[in-house]
């Protein structure tokens, strides 16, 4: 009896995991270059002394992201940039590492740098800073142009270029703040990715986020309902028990 409680009580910790998953996608689904949330479930046997071979636990494998490509729209909005491909775009985290993010509509603060929610948006040399009240254009390959506040368009000089880079082999990995980061070497070391010259952007441009509603919508009720007969599962179990207890207790 305690093999089926077991089974059932595990399985409904697990979904109670994938629901914070697809509702995290889903409070995301209007985010500029947000990437969906992938969640895996598999069975594990119980380790230890104690173990028995009846006995399996459910676990979630290494969480991912989905990297599929979202809609593009047309803004017209001179610091809004969509990273067209499978390249991203480096900022600087909050703990002054570089990291990466396909969110495009970029700021001015007050102090002249280029943010991207919140993070310094890195260049060639470090955060990258702009003229303030500058006329900002972007290239494709990321080169930052600006005409300065009430100068012609023979002033129009380069200011800065966005660090563009691909993934490697290894892919990328997200960190609890949102960003995606290298992974790490052998000896635990997280290195910066090269700039790629393969990589451009579409100015005046967001990409959107690749979570489709509709099937998170889907997936809610399918966990909704799965829990639900995981929990039944549970009280079942508990009900044969103490109708055994009481055939015991007759007997």
């Amino acid at each position: 009896m305690d093999r089926m409680l077991y089974t059932a009580m595990s399985g409904a910790r697990q979904t109670l995991e994938q629901q914070a998953v697809v509702s995290h996608n889903l409070a995301n689904v209007s985010t500029t270059g947000f990437r969906a949330q992938l969640h895996a479930m598999r069975a594990v046997p119980v380790q230890g002394e104690a173990r028995l071979d009846t006995r399996v636990s459910v676990a979630a494998s290494t969480p991912g992201a989905d990297f599929t490509p979202g809609p593009i729209t047309r803004t017209g909005r001179t610091l809004d940039v969509a990273i067209d491909g499978d390249g991203f775009l480096a900022v600087q985290a909050a703990d002054g590492t570089e990291a990466y993010t396909r969110r495009g509509d970029l700021q001015v603060d007050g102090n002249g740098l280029l943010m991207s929610n919140g993070r310094p948006v890195i260049g060639e040399g470090g955060p990258i800073q702009v003229p303030l009240e500058a006329e900002l254009s972007m290239g494709a390959d990321g080169t930052i142009s600006g005409i300065g506040k009430g100068q012609g368009p023979d002033a129009l000089a380069e200011i800065g270029r966005l660090k563009l880079v691909a993934p490697g082999d290894g892919g990328l990995v997200r960190g609890v703040d949102g960003l995606f980061r290298a992974p790490a070497n052998a000896n635990g070391v997280v290195q910066p990715l090269p700039a790629s010259e393969q990589v451009s952007i579409v100015s005046g441009a967001l990409e959107g986020s690749n979570v489709s509603a509709v099937d998170s919508m889907v997936q809610m009720i399918d966990v909704a309902r799965r829990y639900e007969l995981q929990t039944r599962m549970i009280t079942t179990a508990d009900e044969s028990a103490q109708q055994a207890n009481s055939l015991l207790s007759l007997s």
